[in-house]
């Protein structure tokens, strides 16, 4: 039977359709997320699923934000306004207050040695760094050597967070300094979006584990590798499905299979058009597609759509190119911001940077296409030199990819778009919301 030919789908078009689709699928009564409750300590990456209101103000007290002398600041100004000789701005050490203490009321013509963090006794205004000042143990005074002004190296209560204010927000998602807010204030528990279950096929009879012998004809399962990496990377609970066979009764059962378990399934290789391609075919016999084919470069072989469960729910379902190149650009541009929907996020696009060009690009495509380039010392995008969809070798050199519009041709000091691997591959909080 003859294939039927669709255009190819812009990319802008299939972000709109990826967007509409799992914003409808979390909503659903199927897909909402779902949460839990884990220790602070062990969130990192995930994404919060409540508000945190602090209880407490942070800091508590007023404290001394360095090593140094608790004074009143009068007791200073009036010595000075005397006309007396520096010596003479001198005072009886009282006491001292480390760290975790709480020390006694400052009297009147008193100071009280102190350090970083304790807290700044009753009756103290100022904090007197150590390096202004004079100490003579003998007499067991100090002399202050500058000038001294009420309120100086005193961190004040609340002054970082007020009790009440909401400090990080649901939708969040936890890097190592939103934890350290979350202790500051107290939360040993976090409650947080459960992690979407991503379920990884590869398809192809010539693919063979690393470790294995190399027979005539096969290759090494890259993309097995990169993608549970990705998924990782992003959040996600990667659960490898292994191989499947090109065979359409074995792809259809595999994917019947992974759709119970999991959120999301995704696949590399068999949805182009070949006749030993069954993905496409088998999506269409477990569930329905959305779109196929995409006006990209590499990734133009890309299947979106969803998988039937027994329960009548749904999974959805990613089909990936299998060139490990196309594999790996389309999990960036298309999976990463679905997988940060169903993680608990919202839907966001990467920014890219507008920058000079220092190479030559003469020869445009109809297809949009993202080329492995990096930054060049001088801050200049320059390319590597293979383009080929199969060398993976470029995405390692590479710290970003150039968007190239259809059409487009680049002469050098031209400005490109330049979208960094640093935001591809990070949380999607950051991110341009489209």
């Amino acid at each position: 039977m003859a294939t039927a030919f669709k255009p190819l789908m812009p990319l802008d078009e299939a972000w709109s359709v990826l967007r509409a689709a799992v914003e409808q699928h979390v909503a659903g009564p199927q897909g909402q997320r779902q949460t839990e409750s884990i220790s602070s300590f062990e969130a990192l990456g995930r994404v919060l699923a409540e508000t945190v209101v602090s209880p407490v103000d942070v800091p508590p007290l007023d404290n001394s934000a360095m090593d140094g002398y608790a004074v009143r600041s009068a007791d200073l100004a009036q010595a000075g306004q005397a006309g007396a000789a520096p010596e003479a701005i001198t005072l009886p050490q009282a006491q001292r207050i480390a760290a975790g203490q709480v020390g006694a009321a400052l009297q009147a013509g008193q100071c009280a040695r102190i350090f970083t963090g304790a807290p700044v006794p009753v009756g103290a205004d100022a904090v007197v760094m150590q390096e202004h000042t004079t100490a003579d143990p003998g007499t067991g005074t100090v002399r202050f050597n500058e000038p001294v002004k009420a309120g100086q190296n005193i961190r004040r209560r609340g002054e970082d967070i007020a009790q009440g204010l909401a400090v990080l927000q649901a939708g969040l998602r936890l890097t190592a300094a939103g934890l350290g807010v979350a202790a500051s204030v107290g939360r040993a528990d976090l409650t947080v979006f459960k992690q979407p279950r991503v379920g990884i096929l590869t398809t192809g009879n010539e693919l063979v584990m690393p470790g294995q012998p190399l027979p005539p004809g096969a290759i090494y399962n890259s993309n097995r590798h990169t993608l549970r990496g990705l998924v990782q990377a992003a959040g996600g609970r990667a659960q490898d499905l292994g191989i499947v066979p090109d065979q359409l009764d074995a792809t259809r059962a595999a994917l019947r299979e992974a759709a119970q378990h999991n959120d999301l399934v995704i696949s590399s290789g068999g949805v182009s058009v070949g006749e030993e391609d069954h993905l496409r075919n088998a999506v269409v016999a477990e569930g329905g597609l959305d779109f196929w084919a995409l006006a990209i470069k590499p990734g133009k072989p890309f299947v979106f759509g969803w998988l039937q469960r027994a329960d009548g729910s749904r999974a959805l379902y990613m089909g990936l190119p299998g060139n490990p190149v196309a594999s790996y650009v389309t999990f960036l541009l298309l999976v990463r911001p679905v997988l940060a929907v169903l993680a608990g996020e919202a839907w966001a696009l990467p920014q890219s940077l507008q920058l000079q060009a220092d190479f030559t690009w003469p020869k445009a495509d109809k297809r949009r296409e993202f080329a492995r380039a990096r930054l060049g010392a001088d801050g200049r995008v320059t390319l590597y030199p293979n383009q080929g969809s199969g060398v993976l070798t470029s995405a390692v050199w590479a710290d970003g990819l150039l968007d190239l519009l259809p059409g487009q041709t680049v002469q050098p000091g031209d400005t490109v778009s330049y979208l960094p691997l640093a935001e591809l591959l990070q949380p999607a909080s950051g991110a341009r919301q489209a």
